[in-house]
């Protein structure tokens, strides 16, 4: 069970997100509080993040050790600096290897996105009626195992089948799709999702016939004013809200924050 970072807002040091609050990411890969599944996250690590003032592709750095192991980390994320970033600390799930394709966040233009959770008896299950509704070009996209990779694959043919879609609204349907081949097949699904643009983060706690994975956000903090943060698990002590179960969060360019049910 992974544990997620995103982050909105006027531009910050990647290393000041990530490694300097109290229980930071780099924290939560060997010591979380709130994971259900597993105890550390030690099966590799990512980050996304885009350009503060220039319209480029989001830039990756990402690797299958553990983020608390990388020497090259420190140095790379108090150079950089960003206004919009999402990352992950890997806890890979049982038969899924550990390689850079499956490392996560994944891309898709200008698109970026993380996953926490699972698909129960994915490879046995999902694997092939997922691939069976996309798009050639979708389905030759897909370069890794995973079942977090599907389900963006899936994200991405409902905007290539609707490009007229708001990204909630696409996250939305992939969601009741995966529900629906969930009740068919009988298994399980976690899917606490984040997934950006550059201009918005849109997010999801979301799970059926499973625990709903831990995800709060605050917003305007005295140490990060001008901002709204996404986490599995609140990275410094304040008023940290936690996400409600079964809905899609949207946090816009100038940081409005709206909730909806799935």
């Amino acid at each position: 069970m992974c544990r997620l970072l995103a982050y909105q807002g006027i531009p910050q040091s990647l290393d000041r997100l990530i490694a300097q609050p109290e229980h930071s990411l780099v924290v939560q890969s060997y010591q979380p509080r709130e994971m259900t599944a597993g105890i550390i996250n030690a099966d590799g690590f990512g980050l996304g993040w885009y350009h503060p003032h220039q319209q480029t592709d989001p830039f990756i750095y990402k690797h299958t050790q553990p983020i608390w192991t990388d020497i090259n980390l420190p140095y790379l994320s108090r150079y950089v600096e960003t206004g919009c970033m999402l990352s992950y600390v890997r806890s890979a799930t049982p038969g899924q290897c550990i390689s850079l394709n499956n490392c996560q966040p994944f891309r898709d233009g200008k698109l970026l996105f993380i996953h926490n959770g699972f698909i129960d008896k994915f490879r046995s299950g999902l694997y092939k009626q997922i691939r069976d509704k996309l798009h050639h070009h979708i389905y030759q996209s897909i370069d890794g195992t995973t079942d977090s990779e599907h389900i963006f694959a899936l994200f991405s043919n409902e905007l290539h089948t609707h490009p007229e879609l708001p990204l909630a609204t696409a996250l939305q349907r992939t969601l009741h799709i995966l529900r629906d081949l969930v009740d068919r097949e009988g298994t399980t699904i976690s899917a606490n999702i984040v997934i950006s643009d550059g201009e918005q983060l849109i997010a999801s706690r979301f799970a059926h016939r499973a625990t709903v994975p831990t995800l709060y956000w605050i917003k305007n903090s005295v140490d990060y004013p001008d901002s709204v943060i996404l986490a599995s698990e609140p990275i410094f002590t304040g008023n940290w809200q936690t996400c409600p179960m079964q809905s899609i969060i949207t946090i816009s360019k100038d940081l409005d924050v709206q909730i909806k049910p799935i």
